[in-house]
């Protein structure tokens, strides 16, 4: 097992080993009865020079957690705190969950050898932690697939996502109170920048411990951000923060993509969307929709992320406040607002495959669309695909209200490498709706019957990825 880790291009990391003391704790991986592999992310995989391992060693490290050759010996669950619906909780912290280990990118070319960005192997159902309450560690199947899909049409859509990793059945039953029990379980791992949480510098400022603060964002600014601290770090740290979490928030409106849970503890530093729960792909572009079935307010609909993200980073801005001018912090704060439009704008485009001759031209029209959108006559999926195509004088388009967007459209130039992609020339968009995600977990499992079909999965993500492949690659904002 150690030689297939041994190559170039595998770089464990143990850079988490300088804020330890003040922002994990050792814990210990649960045994599970069984571990039945069904998914591993390859692709995701070969980022981190992890994709040479066979299944029984892709097992030892990801279903039992065994450590990896020059990677951290022992799993560590992560200190926060955070607001949950807007109210303070102290009594967060990784509680299904841990920090298996860190990795260097595998680049190309003449870096390779060295290794590139930083990322964590971060773990859902994986056992107790002192930060569990009374809950029992674990995750249901259901949940890990749900999980999957999150990820991969996320990602397939330009969104800044940590990538499902790994998925492996444990042989438990479990009982959960929203979902058919007992129910099937599973161990995730999953890939991502970074797991430092607004939350983790809420814990800090709640605990009065000013110079681990400025300890924790000189480690985020070296390691995650990869940015010069200037003159004042927390200020440095706030503004690259909120500028990547409103690119975030941007890319959940143009995928039409609903969190569910937007607690200042599920918002980290590198503007980077994870852990997905209640998630939903709304149909239409409803305002109101929600995801979770008790966000009865609806403090995290739809439309209302955007806000939810920028409330957040005030909590970000209160922590940081002991290390930087305040009238500095709410200046960084108000950037937001014209960072969300411009991203906003260049993410419908992108998604639509056209440019536009200037910004107010991109401007007038991203609005006259999104304002006939909302009258939920045409789904958002089929609505891209087809003005992708040119398809926007068909009778879905006729009413009145898609006058002013037909017309601005008409300022647009697609891009040439636009429809290349053979899934252009189909019949249909791939979409993620609710009663898809269903079928495909009753292909699985069904309340009467553990079916075991997992080809219908496995067919939905090479769709998926064939429709990310069509999109290209959205290009991300200057840091």
């Amino acid at each position: 097992m150690t030689s297939a880790l041994q190559a170039d291009n595998y770089h464990p990391e143990r850079t988490i080993d300088e804020i330890a003391d003040f922002l994990v704790d050792p814990v210990s991986a649960a045994t599970f009865p069984a571990h039945i592999l069904r998914f591993r992310n390859d692709r995701a995989a070969a980022t981190v020079g992890l994709d040479q391992l066979d299944d029984a060693q892709w097992i030892a490290h990801f279903g039992k957690f065994e450590p990896m050759p020059g990677a951290q010996p022992t799993p560590l669950a992560l200190r926060y705190h955070g607001h949950q619906f807007r109210y303070y909780n102290p009594d967060l912290g990784d509680g299904r969950g841990f920090l298996f280990a860190q990795l260097r990118e595998t680049p190309l070319g003449e870096a390779k050898a060295s290794g590139g960005r930083l990322f964590d192997l971060g773990t859902k159902g994986s056992g107790l932690t002192p930060y569990s309450r009374t809950a029992d560690g674990r995750l249901t199947l259901k949940g890990g697939v749900r999980e999957i899909l999150a990820t991969e049409m996320l990602e397939a859509l330009g969104v800044s996502t940590s990538r499902t990793f790994s998925l492996i059945e444990t042989g438990e039953q479990l009982v959960r109170g929203d979902e058919p029990s007992p129910t099937r379980s599973a161990v995730l791992v999953r890939l991502s920048h970074s797991h430092i949480r607004i939350g983790s510098f809420q814990r800090l400022a709640h605990r009065g411990e000013t110079d681990n603060i400025a300890r924790l964002t000189d480690y985020c600014l070296r390691h995650l951000l990869e940015t010069p601290p200037g003159d004042t770090p927390a200020l440095t740290l706030l503004r690259a923060t909120v500028a990547r979490a409103a690119d975030l928030a941007a890319s959940y409106m143009v995928a039409g993509f609903v969190h569910g849970v937007l607690n200042s503890d599920n918002i980290n530093i590198t503007g980077e969307s994870f852990d997905y729960g209640p998630w939903r792909f709304t149909p239409y572009w409803t305002p109101g929709f929600t995801a979770a079935y008790f966000d009865q307010g609806g403090l995290y609909a739809f439309a209302r992320q955007p806000a939810a993200i920028h409330w957040n980073l005030a909590q970000l801005a209160r922590s940081l406040a002991p290390l930087a001018d305040e009238e500095a912090l709410v200046g960084a704060l108000q950037d937001y607002a014209a960072i969300y439009e411009d991203r906003l704008i260049a993410r419908f485009l992108w998604r639509l495959g056209h440019d536009a001759p200037d910004a107010a031209t991109a401007r007038a029209f991203v609005i006259a669309a999104i304002e006939a959108l909302r009258a939920g006559d045409v789904m958002l999926d089929r609505f891209f695909f087809d003005w992708r195509r040119g398809e926007r004088n068909g009778p879905l388009y006729a009413g009145d209200h898609w006058a002013q967007a037909r017309a601005a459209a008409a300022t647009l130039t697609r891009r040439p490498d636009a429809l290349d992609h053979p899934y252009w020339q189909g019949d249909a968009p791939c979409s993620m709706h609710i009663d898809e995600v269903e079928a495909l977990w009753a292909a699985i499992a069904s309340p009467e019957d553990p079916i075991d079909d997992w080809s219908p999965l496995t067919a939905k993500i090479g769709a998926i990825r064939a429709m990310g492949a069509a999109h290209g690659t959205c290009p991300q904002p200057v840091s």
